[in-house]
């Protein structure tokens, strides 16, 4: 079967839409097919992997047969995915969405016929543990109720599915369901029940519906050794969903365009943060190419203290103090103990190890291999890390949220961590896998890091050794100033033993190392224009070719990268060169408003993890500067 298949093309990511229930998030395409999904949270094995391969590692396609996609789009502040079909007999309606839960996780597929006939078909090929175990799967009634369903079982996970029976595909037959024609083609050698014993590797099936009618299927996780579950009621499941995303969102006030996309952006944020930890992934994906061919592919389904960090600044920026807090408790959890163990991501709960190791098996997003499970920077040393987290935690002292029993003490557990390492050469921000180095941007987090200390206790009434902090505060801006500062060229360096520019330089002033006017700034921006802005006006983290990554090829445009010089642009005065980029970089989003990692401007593709929470966090903020910026204008024009 791989065979037959090895000359798939891979899916534009600009393609695919997310689903979330703050537990996992499953990527379906415009064509309805889902074709990554890891139950039940973001970061467990896949059950659907044509993502990072062809149909054959896994998905679930629902579709009418002989139909064209005539629109798509989120329902109104949510996640639930409504497609529009339209055939040569009919047009139908399929929405997508699983229902946020502490107890359950369910993906629910709704079909409805809104006129004519349509014949719907569906495609389904689970593969448990990255495509490393085929299902066996039998039929099964459930206790108590009139619900028929598919088991698949394989070592400890199961799936059930709900709904109008699929059948697998080399013994298709009929057998109607009540109120509805199941059309099958029968098989010589089927028969009606005979799944018992089978491995299953494809389920299919093809249902008419008539203008009024409507199917639902859901898809129910839950360990093998458990009891069958009781699959979400579609109807009642659709309007919890629906209140939930909308209640969440309500605070938020959508005027036009650029409002909805804030909106979406924040959205994508929340939908990001598993529900019951805390902990906010950078993406639900692992393994996207951040250049299309390339090996460099990461997994990027856990928590980073710098990605999360300055998520929940974002999310403060807008009111959302509530998920601070989520992440805050997070927070104290996953960094309790030994201060010398204190690491840069851990897993969705706090966990600590997390191995790296290849799938050579799958055949990689546009043949981009390894695919790569696990994360080997959790055991970097990246020395911005502190800062970023002190900054997130003043923002959200700055909101009006007093510090709890614990969370002080652990920001003054943080900054010992941050003097015990004063002097320790890290991998800078990109997590480059190179030599170590005194990276600028980490060195300047590290000031910033002392510098919250400082404010805490001076502005706030905090109790800490705040003449110290300050010490080490000045005696880290003196060395910057001396090693970080190239003279000759008017610029910061990206490390003290190179001249390198690097984007993350941009984030000096959100600091307030420096301020976004002063002329060591606007010269660094100046050598960043020049060394790293393609022309498409999109920037590179730093040159690959000098070669400090330790990576072999090379990388598209990193939009983060570039939504901070929006912010630079807007808050140095250059407001319409801020407005313009915005203006092109929000077209690069997909239609349903999401960003990934990268972007390619010859292709014109998205490329890298998708979608990316940082790309997020970064057009947020990049909004609300421009939008900031122009309002502070006109005052001062009136």
């Amino acid at each position: 079967m791989r065979d037959q298949v090895a000359e798939h093309l891979s899916t534009p990511l600009e393609e695919y839409a997310l689903l979330s229930d703050m537990g996992t998030g499953p990527l379906v395409s415009r064509e309805g097919s889902i074709d990554w999904l890891c139950f039940p949270r973001f970061d467990s094995p896949s059950v659907f992997a044509a993502l990072l391969g062809n149909p054959e590692d896994g998905r679930w396609k629902l579709s009418p047969v002989n139909g064209e996609v005539i629109s798509r789009r989120y329902l109104p502040r949510t996640f639930i995915l409504e497609t529009t079909w339209r055939t040569a007999t009919g047009t139908v309606v399929v929405t997508d969405f699983l229902p946020p839960g502490d107890t359950q996780s369910d993906l629910v597929r709704r079909v409805e016929c809104v006129s004519g006939t349509v014949e719907v078909e569906h495609d389904l090929r689970i593969r448990f543990d990255y495509v490393r175990a085929k299902p066996w799967t039998r039929r099964v009634d459930l206790d108590g109720t009139d619900i028929r369903g598919l088991l698949s079982v394989a070592g400890p996970d199961a799936l059930l599915l709900a709904g109008p029976l699929l059948h697998p595909y080399e013994e298709q037959q009929v057998e109607p369901q009540a109120g509805m024609e199941e059309r099958h083609e029968a098989s010589p050698e089927g028969h009606a029940d005979d799944y018992q014993g089978a491995v299953s590797t494809r389920l299919t099936g093809q249902f008419p519906l008539s203008a009024g009618e409507s199917a639902d299927w859901v898809l129910t996780w839950h360990p093998s050794h458990d009891e069958l579950p009781t699959p979400a009621d579609p109807a009642a499941a659709l309007e919890a969903t629906t209140a939930f995303w909308v209640d969440w969102s309500s605070r938020v006030e959508v005027h036009d365009q650029h409002d909805q996309a804030v909106l979406r952006s924040l959205m994508v944020l929340r939908a990001l943060t598993h529900g019951r930890t805390g902990g906010i992934v950078a993406a639900p994906t692992t393994s996207l190419p951040e250049e299309f061919g390339g090996s460099r592919n990461w997994d990027y389904r856990y928590t980073w203290l710098r990605d999360a960090a300055l998520t929940i600044e974002a999310l403060i920026a807008h009111d959302f103090t509530d998920g601070a807090l989520h992440w805050r408790n997070w927070l104290l959890r996953a960094v309790a103990g030994d201060l010398d163990q204190v690491q840069i991501m851990y897993g969705i709960a706090g966990e600590r190890q997390l191995p790296e190791s290849e799938l050579q098996h799958l055949g990689g997003y546009e043949g981009s291999k390894p695919v790569r499970i696990g994360n080997g920077a959790a055991g970097q040393y990246q020395a911005d890390v502190i800062g970023e987290v002190m900054l997130a935690l003043a923002a959200l002292r700055d909101a009006g949220v007093p510090e709890g029993e614990y969370s002080w003490g652990l920001q003054k557990n943080l900054l010992r961590f941050c003097e015990q390492n004063l002097d320790r050469k890290g991998h800078g921000i990109w997590e480059m896998r190179g030599e170590a180095e005194y990276f600028v941007h980490g060195r300047v987090m590290m000031w910033a890091a002392f510098d919250q200390g400082v404010r805490a206790v001076e502005e706030q009434g905090l109790e800490g050794p705040a003449e110290r902090w300050r010490g080490l505060r000045d005696r880290l801006r003196e060395e910057i100033m001396d090693r970080g500062f190239n003279d000759e060229l008017n610029s910061f360096t990206q490390t003290y033993s190179n001249t390198e520019v690097d984007a993350s330089l941009l984030q000096l002033p959100h600091t307030g190392f420096v301020a976004y006017d002063d002329p060591k700034m606007l010269g660094t921006v100046a050598r960043i224009e020049t060394d790293l802005q393609e022309e498409h006006g999109l920037l590179h983290r730093y040159r690959t070719a000098s070669g400090l990554d330790g990576l072999e090829g090379h990388e598209y445009p990193f939009l983060i990268c570039t939504f901070w010089l929006v912010e630079q642009y807007a808050f140095s005065g250059r407001i319409e060169d801020a407005t313009a980029l915005l203006d092109q970089l929000t077209s690069y989003a997909n239609d349903v408003g999401l960003y990934a990692e990268e972007y390619d401007p010859v292709s014109a593709r998205l490329a890298g993890n998708f979608p990316q929470a940082f790309s997020h966090l970064g057009f947020i903020r990049a909004a609300d500067a421009v939008t900031k910026a122009k309002l502070d204008l006109r005052s001062r024009l009136e």
